[in-house]
């Protein structure tokens, strides 16, 4: 039979110090993540409020990319929620002008990216997913054509 020695036993101590040091850098990034969060929000005209509602947020965020409303059905399927939230982040970042590696940025280091583009100069440019904001405009040959030849244009 063996005797159990308490004191060879780690003590609570040491598991809540242990627990202490992850869980306070944690906290710290969620709360700089939220504050980014509730800035860009308000860059795109909604409530900053409702970045820190569960589900709600994520229905105004699919407002400010625009995409619809029922894109939430999907974000409730495993493995198909992690596309769809990459999409989205980088139709956010694609709404305020930015590229791919912006985000990159918002997926790997939010806590970073959220308050560059909140406290940043970056603006919103509108639903990225509309295609508005995404940089490529269609050809409208009614109003962008020029004749490469004729430097006047045709009189009417």
């Amino acid at each position: 039979m063996q005797n159990y020695d308490p004191s060879s036993a780690p003590s609570a101590g040491a598991f809540a110090a242990l627990f202490g040091a992850f869980l306070i850098p944690c906290l710290i990034a969620g709360i700089i993540s939220i504050i980014g969060m509730w800035k860009v929000y308000e860059k795109a005209g909604k409530p900053g409020w409702a970045a820190i509602i569960p589900i709600y947020n994520i229905i105004v965020l699919l407002e400010i990319v625009g995409k619809p409303t029922w894109w939430i059905i999907l974000y409730l399927i495993p493995c198909v929620n992690i596309i769809f939230a990459i999409w989205t982040l980088n139709l956010l970042s694609k709404s305020f002008g930015q590229s791919e590696g912006f985000t990159v940025g918002l997926v790997l280091l939010s806590f970073v990216f959220y308050p560059l583009l909140g406290f940043g100069n970056y603006q919103y440019l509108g639903p990225a997913g509309d295609g508005g904001a995404s940089g490529f405009k269609p050809f409208d040959p009614s109003k962008d054509y020029k004749d490469p030849f004729n430097t006047n244009p045709p009189q009417a």
